[in-house]
C-alpha cells in the first residue's frame, strides 16, 4: 500500500505568517508541514509537503504524485482554486483521492472565491479550520483508504 501523502500548497501560502494575519492566522507553512508530518505519523504515513506560486509546477507535482502511486493528496491551490481548470484535470488524470483545503471560510468571503474547480476533482473539501484543516485532511484522508492511527 502507498505510504506518502502529497501535501500541495499554490501561490502565496509561502506568505503564511505574515500576509493577511488577521485572516489566514500567524502560523507559517513550515508550521502547517510539521503539523501535517506529526498527523501522517500517527497513521504510519509519510508526508511529502510542496509549494509553489506557479500553476505548472504544482501540476508537475501532482502528476509526481500519480506516477509514485501516492496514498492520496492535500491541497490548497491557493487563488488557483477559483481559476484553474488544469489542476482540476490534473487531479482527475492522476485517479488519486484528494480533499481540498483552505485556511479561511472562502464561502464568507469575496463571491469570486465561492467557486472551486478543485472541489469537483476531491472527495472532501474543509475550509475556515485554519491550518487545523490540515489535520483534519489527513484523518479524512486515512479514513478514506481504510487506515487507522497507531496504538
Amino acid at each position: 500500500m502507498a505510504k506518502t501523502i502529497f501535501v500541495l500548497n499554490g501561490p502565496n501560502l509561502n506568505l503564511l505568517g505574515t500576509r493577511e494575519p488577521e485572516k489566514y492566522g500567524h502560523a507559517t507553512l513550515a508550521d502547517v508541514e510539521a503539523l501535517c508530518r506529526e498527523t501522517a505519523a500517527r497513521y504510519g504515513l509519510d508526508v511529502d509537503c510542496r509549494q509553489s506560486n506557479r500553476e505548472g509546477e504544482l501540476i508537475d507535482f501532482i502528476h509526481e504524485a500519480g506516477a509514485q502511486k501516492a496514498a492520496g493528496i492535500i491541497i490548497n491551490a491557493g487563488g488557483y482554486t477559483h481559476t484553474s481548470i488544469a489542476l482540476h484535470d490534473a487531479l482527475t488524470g492522476v485517479n488519486l483521492p484528494a480533499v481540498e483545503v483552505h485556511v479561511t471560510n472562502v464561502h464568507a468571503r469575496e463571491s469570486f472565491r465561492h467557486h472551486s474547480f478543485i472541489a469537483k476533482a476531491a472527495f472532501a473539501s474543509l475550509a475556515g479550520f485554519g491550518i487545523e484543516g490540515y489535520r483534519l485532511a489527513i484523518l479524512g484522508l486515512a479514513a478514506k483508504i481504510g487506515i487507522a492511527a497507531k496504538a
